[in-house]
């Protein structure tokens, strides 16, 4: 009898994944194809063409049918999951007017339209009227509109990457609502498109009729289409099932549905999230994000730069190690791990608050990355570590925040993400939080979630308890070093806790000044 297999197609910001799951959660086959994150027509902008997208997706689907063994006609069904908050418009005949925006894109638009009425005085005698300024000047489609007006005149369509794939798969203009993660006008508690009335209409200005039809994870979407067959080898008519945006994915490959369970992503983007059946804003105003689940919520903490940061470490300081890797064939992650064991924890008082970029809340949109403690001891091993320490300082905070919100106990990690590969990141995490942090038992924590999505979109698994016992689990566990820890809790609580009040004045004049 010949085994089911899923086929969940994996767009990140570093490659494009196919990979080949069966019903136990075991990765089969993989064919990853490297992506070039953006290009920049002006510094601060983020920018790639929609179709390179699509050319690696058929790529990556083209090298996974050569993988020994693997078997087209063993595959149920097809999922896609990809990167959050890159946006794309399309005409009518379903063509790119222009390169997609990409989600690591800086630019902002002046605040030419501020919201007024019943919800500007509300938002007023809150205080959080520079918050929701600051979301419309991030807003690609208020960008678009006051920059570029033909092409956003001419836009049929303004969808995210997941919707744009989903389209070029099955030519419907529809996404799953637990993609819906940027500036787009989501009721992020009913899990739907925003009701008439709904202040983020009048903030961002996208007609409805521009967005993609709204599917809950596990719903079939639609058929892969002859023409996608052709182009990536899909078998024609399988089902395309709806499952979520990477980190939502990521926290079901993890195994991450029960709220005492902490879900830690070390991509590009750090996040903490934790899953919840219920509504919650762990920080107010700022919405929780749609579960991979139906009608659960993922209460998450973003450091938008998160491991990112190692990349830029590597780049400006690790030239040494990169050129070792490359002369010894070896990957360059091994001596990075070295260099983080030349250091004790706590990188002898050097602390590191990572706000490379700003947030919408906390940190503010005025905050900067700062680093303080250097002494003459300090060595680039130091601020390696430091960075480490400052992302893990960063995520812990937002898990205390959480646990503060929910009145409920996190009690262990799962870590995902490319910085889960190292052993020295895992144990200072465990460390940090003072809690046991485990890896998933495969890499691709987000195409697993979205396999289990289609998995139990199918009946293949009769719910997402049985699917995730069956298809998840954990792999190397690290626990806490008593010691360790004790370090870590001194410098938490009397520094790295009060750095982000005590300079936050001192960001608000940097912010004058350079404006």
């Amino acid at each position: 009898m010949k085994s089911e297999t899923l086929l969940a197609l994996d767009t990140g910001t570093q490659s494009v994944r196919a990979l080949l799951f069966d019903l136990r959660g075991n990765l089969l086959a993989k064919a990853r194809v490297p992506l070039e994150a953006y290009f920049s027509a002006k510094p601060g902008w983020a920018e790639q063409e929609p179709e390179y997208y699509w050319k690696a997706l058929c790529q990556a689907c083209q090298e996974l049918w050569l993988q020994p063994g693997v078997d087209k006609t063993a595959i149920v069904g097809v999922t896609v999951t990809t990167q959050r908050s890159t946006v794309i418009n399309l005409d009518k005949d379903g063509k790119p007017l222009r390169p997609a925006i990409v989600w690591l894109d800086q630019r902002r638009t002046p605040l030419f339209d501020p919201i007024k009425g019943k919800w500007g005085l509300l938002f007023k005698v809150a205080g959080i009227r520079p918050t929701i300024e600051y979301f419309q000047q991030e807003a690609e489609s208020n960008w678009l509109r006051y920059y570029q007006p033909e092409i956003w005149e001419k836009t049929h369509k303004y969808l995210f990457l997941s919707g744009y794939q989903i389209f070029r798969l099955t030519g419907r203009f529809a996404d799953s609502v637990a993609s819906q993660v940027g500036y787009v006008p989501l009721d992020y508690k009913n899990l739907r498109w925003a009701s008439n009335g709904d202040w983020k209409w009048a903030g961002l200005r996208i007609p409805p009729e521009k967005l993609p039809e709204l599917v809950s994870p596990t719903a079939i979407i639609g058929q892969i289409s002859p023409g996608a067959a052709a182009e990536t080898g899909i078998p024609i008519g399988l089902p395309l099932i709806a499952s979520a945006a990477d980190k939502a994915c990521e926290v079901l490959g993890a195994g991450g549905i029960a709220s005492h369970i902490g879900c830690l992503s070390y991509g590009t983007a750090a996040t903490f999230n934790v899953t919840s059946p219920k509504y919650v804003e762990a920080i107010p105003f700022i919405p929780p994000y749609p579960s991979a689940i139906p009608g659960a919520y993922n209460l998450e903490i973003l450091i938008s730069r998160g491991y990112w940061m190692v990349s830029w470490f590597k780049q400006e300081f690790g030239q040494r190690e990169l050129q070792l890797a490359e002369e010894r064939g070896i990957a360059p992650e091994l001596l990075f791990d070295e260099l983080l064991q030349q250091v004790s924890p706590g990188s002898n008082g050097l602390l590191l608050q990572p706000y490379w970029s700003p947030g919408l809340k906390v940190p503010g949109p005025e905050a900067r990355g700062s680093i303080i403690g250097f002494s003459d001891v300090h060595t680039r091993a130091h601020l390696y570590r430091a960075i480490l320490e400052g992302l893990a300082y960063a995520l812990r905070e937002g898990r205390d925040r959480v646990e503060k919100k929910t009145k409920l106990a996190v009690t262990e990690l799962r870590v995902a993400g490319g910085g889960s590969q190292s052993a020295g990141a895992m144990q200072l995490t465990a460390d940090i939080f003072g809690l046991p942090a485990s890896r998933p038992h495969v890499y691709e924590a987000s195409g697993l979630g979205a396999a289990i999505d289609t998995a139990v979109g199918l009946k293949l698994h009769p719910s997402f308890e049985v699917a995730v016992k069956e298809m998840t689990r954990t792999a190397q566990t690290f626990e806490p070093n008593p010691r360790t820890r004790e370090i870590y809790d001194g410098l938490f609580y009397e520094v790295y806790s009060k750095m982000y009040q005590r300079l936050n004045p001192l960001y608000h004049k940097i912010h004058k000044i350079i404006r």
